[in-house]
């Protein structure tokens, strides 16, 4: 009985967790952001102070040097964006007439109509600058929701010694492992985000002298959407390849160019999967592709796209939160990537396949 009432406490608590953080994500969203970032250039401002800068201006110093290297990648990307929307009702004709040639290729070959000609011209009406006016908007929200983030860290940073004593406060009786989890949090926070920085630079590089040979206009812009969306694993690739595909394919009379465009960026997948990442992050972040899958769609369900990029180092500092508890680290291990085969194990699965042989056996 004790058990169930245990198990139902859990279910309330994970359900009444969600539903916060879902309702709440107008404000969790950039306060977790700013902790991160917080942790991330600490380093830097830390530098700053120790060149005699106050504290105030010394973050300060920090968060604008980061902000104008950000603002000048945003300002060539909002110009790339502009032409490529300027050429999109161009571009729908060009499906229109691409999709018509191909339908009436088939129609030929089939011996009958399989494509009414009235509705060409609203195959791909989306691509007009009037049904972009929701999605313009919805972005100008997020921009005012970004412009948040900031000031978070700002504050973050400035009541650094704040909070550490607080934390020191709320744990009398076991400081130094309370200063351990915030230290090992720390790093994993630091790592992923330079780490990621690093292969977003990489993948971006790689990418953009591909798009530049093959000869497409956008090709910073392309090549910035890939590395970005290459944050969010397995999902974010295969979006942005689709994109990047198709636009080739509307942009150019062969199919050889999307046909290369694939290969090229599998290829870019699968080097920065087996190389680049492996040395540049390494394994700070140690969960495994499960637990990685089900915190990118939980992530997704909760907070969008922030929440699938989030949700991975959340998940490393939730492994080495449990990993710390006696009666949690089961599933602190459940959640890691160490797989040591003991005897144990070996012994489960030997009593297993009896069971499931002697069933076969009665059948």
């Amino acid at each position: 009985m004790k058990r169930i009432q245990q198990t139902a406490y859990f279910l309330i608590v994970l359900v009444l967790g969600a539903l916060v953080l879902k309702e709440g994500s107008f404000i969790f969203i950039p306060l977790v952001w700013g902790i991160f970032f917080a942790f991330a250039l600490y380093p830097l401002a830390h530098w700053f102070e120790q060149k005699s800068f106050p504290r105030g201006l010394a973050i300060f110093a920090s968060i604008l040097l980061v902000t104008l290297i950000a603002s000048a990648v945003f300002y060539i990307l909002l110009n790339q964006m502009m032409g490529l929307i300027k050429e999109i009702p161009e571009i729908g004709e060009n499906v229109n007439e691409k999709l018509g040639r191909y339908f009436d290729e088939m129609s030929l070959l089939l011996g009958e109509d399989v494509f009414d000609p009235d509705h060409k011209a609203d195959v791909f009406s989306f691509f007009y600058p009037e049904d972009i006016n929701q999605t313009l908007f919805t972005t100008g929200k997020s921009l005012t929701l970004i412009g948040i983030i900031p000031l978070y860290t700002f504050l973050m940073l400035y009541y650094k010694d704040f909070f550490s004593e607080f934390l020191v406060r709320i744990s009398s009786k076991n400081q130094e492992e309370v200063i351990h989890w915030v230290g090992d949090s720390g790093k994993v926070i630091q790592s992923y985000l330079a780490g990621m920085i690093r292969v977003t630079g990489i993948v971006s590089v790689l990418a953009g002298i591909f798009f530049y040979l093959i000869g497409v206009e956008y090709f910073i812009l392309f090549a910035a959407f890939i590395a970005i969306m290459n944050l969010i694993p397995y999902v974010g690739v295969f979006i942005s390849s689709v994109f990047a595909i198709l636009y080739v394919f509307l942009t150019t009379d062969s199919f050889f160019y999307p046909f290369i465009t694939f290969l090229t960026l599998w290829g870019i997948q699968l080097f920065e999967n087996n190389i680049i990442t492996p040395i540049v992050v390494g394994s700070k972040v140690k969960v495994n592709a499960l637990a990685v899958i089900l915190a990118i769609l939980a992530g997704g369900w909760l907070w969008g796209i922030s929440g699938m990029v989030l949700f991975i180092p959340l998940t490393g500092i939730l492994k080495i939160t449990l990993d710390r508890s006696n009666q949690l680290s089961p599933f602190g291990y459940l959640l890691g990537d160490d797989v040591p085969v003991t005897e144990a194990s070996e012994n489960f699965w030997k009593v297993l396949k009896r069971r499931m042989a002697s069933g076969k056996n009665r059948k």
